[in-house]
């Protein structure tokens, strides 16, 4: 099945249909990426770097290949509010700060039982045992984007639930913006009137650059947001329904959109998924050319 294949008609809703329903062959394509218990701190912070927002999203914690954690930009930017100097990084251990209660899923577990999991942690990220030598994959908000590519909903973005926008100025301090980021519950703050965002994924890569190249940073919670590496966020102006806005989205390496007074993540998608209620819906349409296969 390709991403653009339609899922099986079966009669359920889609909240009904397993991980197993909706990605068939292709739910354990990706391993997880992973990183001993005993590792210092400053090498997940350089593997969420690179690997934050991607269908991986989070780190697996390892004990004798056994997962007993995960670790992603909560974990890490929480210890660095914390503990901000560099000596941090190197003196704790992965475990210490990894999150222990994550969600383990299976191939039979349907959608709506995984988003009560994701919900219920507080984290849009479960992992799937592949069944020999403790392998897992993962499944992420951003991988539900291929589902709802191939989806025909009588959605637009217009309807969707309008989001608060969370902004920040340019001379901030990381401690402030860390602020806005936990007391909001988001991982992106768009800088005041433009279209330019920081993530948990550019400042932990600004902090794993510091801390290769630069000796004389001795609080990171004093680096003002002028030395943050930012990244522009797609501006959609047309009311897109739900497979385009998801292949536009897709295709980014940072999945967040403006649309008018809102920004749109992948967990809104997968709220909008959770509330389809309908297979009719589900289209036999190509997401990229339109063309009915």
């Amino acid at each position: 099945m390709s991403n653009s294949d339609p899922i099986p008609e079966t009669g359920r809703s889609i909240q009904e249909l397993t991980l197993e329903d909706l990605f068939s062959n292709k739910l354990t394509d990706t391993s997880c990426v992973s990183v001993d218990k005993e590792r210092q701190v400053w090498v997940a912070t350089e593997m969420c770097a690179q690997y934050t927002e991607s269908t991986v999203d989070s780190i697996v914690v390892l004990d004798n290949n056994n997962a007993v954690g995960i670790v992603g930009g909560y974990e890490l930017l929480d210890h660095i509010r914390k503990n901000p100097t560099p000596e941090s990084q190197y003196l704790t251990k992965v475990e210490e700060i990894m999150f222990k209660h994550f969600p383990i899923v299976e191939k039979k577990t349907k959608f709506k039982d995984l988003m009560e999991n994701w919900q219920n942690s507080r984290r849009a990220f479960a992992v799937i045992p592949k069944g020999f030598d403790n392998y897992y994959s993962p499944i992420s908000a951003r991988k539900m984007l291929e589902v709802g590519m191939r989806v025909k909903a009588n959605f637009s973005i217009s309807s969707v639930l309008k989001n608060k926008i969370v902004t920040f100025q340019i001379d901030d301090p990381l401690e402030k913006i860390l602020d806005l980021m936990f007391k909001n519950m988001t991982r992106k703050l768009l800088l005041e009137n433009s279209n330019q965002f920081i993530s948990d994924r550019l400042i932990l890569g600004e902090i794993s650059r510091m801390l290769k190249l630069e000796e004389n940073v001795e609080n990171f919670l004093d680096i003002p947001a002028s030395r943050l590496r930012l990244e522009y966020m797609t501006v959609i102006k047309e009311d897109l329904k739900l497979d385009l806005l998801c292949s536009i989205m897709d295709k980014s390496d940072h999945p967040y959109v403006l649309y008018n007074d809102t920004v749109i993540t992948p967990w809104d998608i997968c709220r909008i998924l959770l509330s389809e209620e309908s297979l009719s819906a589900y289209c036999r349409y190509c997401p990229y050319c339109g063309r009915e296969m």
